[in-house]
């Protein structure tokens, strides 16, 4: 039995944290808009890369990418003014939110929003070069950059406003403004962490006793020149310029990931809550956990900060390793970055690594900063609903070194409800969450 306040239920009669669970599942990505598109896609085998489109790929080294396609962020917005003050992050981001709050049923009104509140991840939002042609052009002189004339000439041609749509505290401030949501408010910049740490930080809320409802989730782009071309000189892009050759996670031959955008948001709340409201359940959040490497080299090639985030959430959870039905992995798909998280999975899960079934889903929708963690989520809690699991894109020569039972290419029937799904970043920041159907 759980005991209730008039306002909010903080523990259980027994002592034990509130109950939180996941109620709204938003999702856009390059796999599909909305939470049926997404499966509907991830069942079939359907990836969201192809041919980069937006951007001029002549001298680029990886000609893919992970676009979306017939995503218009007007019709998510109530105020559609504010969309001049958005930057393709804050979009997707607002739009996955949208989406979230309607699966829950969450409307405007019919909650207190003083006990609503917001936590999303973002990452580096950059801008597009044409928004400073005119502001560089007009300090140009014979091929040169008279740098002193930018405040003369070059201010009266940027929009007063131009910074807003680079913060990254943005998208959480528009998916507040737009759901009238007035109670706890943060941002998560952690890259592909973002968005467990985000999950993390909105069911702590929600136990402290401070809000009855979070709206979570992250968001990222990575296609535009700016990120592009630096991405593009670093060794972590594929080059492969056939989508169907894109080696997948944990694969013996594969070389890198593929840019994308795309973002996923969820609505949370006590357990009591949603039995109040009627809402579906997707899934109970059991424990989320975070660690970092820290310093030295054997830190960093044992992934010591994914071990403990691991061992943390499992204790959380009360669970032990072979009752997992499934892991959702981060399967950055490089060498190095795979090598590390295998790894860790065999120290923080023991025998139990090489029986558990492991899925890498960024060969569907690619991967972009914050948001791919987040549409990450989104699968794993539409596996736990529907019973079986995506199966990891082009997996077809297992790599000895990392040991795993990827689940290659075709979907698989689940013989647990229970998942980890986990993220870490290059730097070893890393976070774990065990969530229950």
């Amino acid at each position: 039995m759980v005991v209730q306040s008039a306002r909010t239920t903080t523990r259980t009669a027994g002592g034990r944290p509130t109950r939180v669970v996941v109620t709204g599942v938003g999702v856009v990505s390059a796999a599909g808009v909305g939470r049926e598109a997404l499966w509907s896609n991830l069942i079939a085998g359907r990836s969201g890369i192809g041919p980069l489109r937006s951007i001029p790929t002549g001298q680029l080294p990886c000609k893919l990418a992970a676009e979306i396609e017939g995503f218009e962020a007007a019709q998510f917005l109530r105020n559609r003014k504010l969309q001049k003050v958005m930057s393709r992050d804050i979009e997707l981001g607002v739009g996955a939110a949208a989406l979230a709050t309607a699966d829950a049923r969450l409307r405007v009104g019919d909650v207190d929003p003083d006990r609503l509140g917001v936590v999303f991840g973002a990452g580096r939002i950059s801008p597009t070069p044409h928004e400073l042609v005119r502001a560089a052009a007009s300090c140009s002189r014979d091929a040169s950059f008279e740098f002193e004339r930018f405040d003369e000439e070059a201010m009266a041609h940027i929009y007063p406003l131009w910074l807003l749509p680079q913060l990254p505290n943005m998208p959480a401030c528009h998916i507040a403004i737009e759901h009238d949501a007035r109670g706890p408010n943060n941002t998560i910049t952690s890259r592909e962490a973002s968005a467990l740490l985000a999950l993390a930080e909105g069911l702590h809320a929600i136990r402290r006793g401070v809000a009855d409802q979070m709206i979570v989730g992250a968001c990222g782009s990575e296609l535009n020149p700016h990120d592009v071309a630096r991405l593009s000189l670093g060794p972590d892009l594929t080059r492969h310029a056939d989508p169907t050759r894109c080696h997948g996670p944990f694969d013996l031959f594969r070389d890198g990931w593929v840019l994308g955008e795309g973002a996923a948001a969820f609505v949370i709340e006590s357990y009591d809550s949603a039995v109040r409201r009627g809402a579906e359940i997707y899934a109970e959040v059991l424990g989320v956990a975070g660690g970092a490497d820290g310093a030295g080299d054997e830190n960093v090639r044992r992934g010591i900060g994914l071990v403990r985030a691991i061992s943390a959430a499992m204790k959380q959870a009360g669970i032990e390793p072979g009752e997992l039905g499934h892991i959702n992995a981060d399967g950055k798909a490089t060498l190095k970055d795979d090598w590390i998280e295998a790894r860790a999975y065999h120290q923080a899960l023991g025998s139990a690594a090489e029986r558990i079934p492991v899925t890498g889903l960024k060969s569907y929708f690619g991967t972009f900063d914050a948001g791919s963690g987040a549409v990450e989520l989104a699968a794993t809690l539409l596996a736990l609903k529907e019973g079986q699991v995506p199966g990891t894109l082009n997996y077809v020569t297992p790599d000895p070194l990392c040991r795993l039972n990827v689940i290659a290419n075709e979907p698989a029937r689940l013989t647990s409800s229970l998942a980890l799904k986990v993220n870490r970043t290059a730097l070893g920041q890393s976070v774990a969450a065990v969530i229950r159907g």
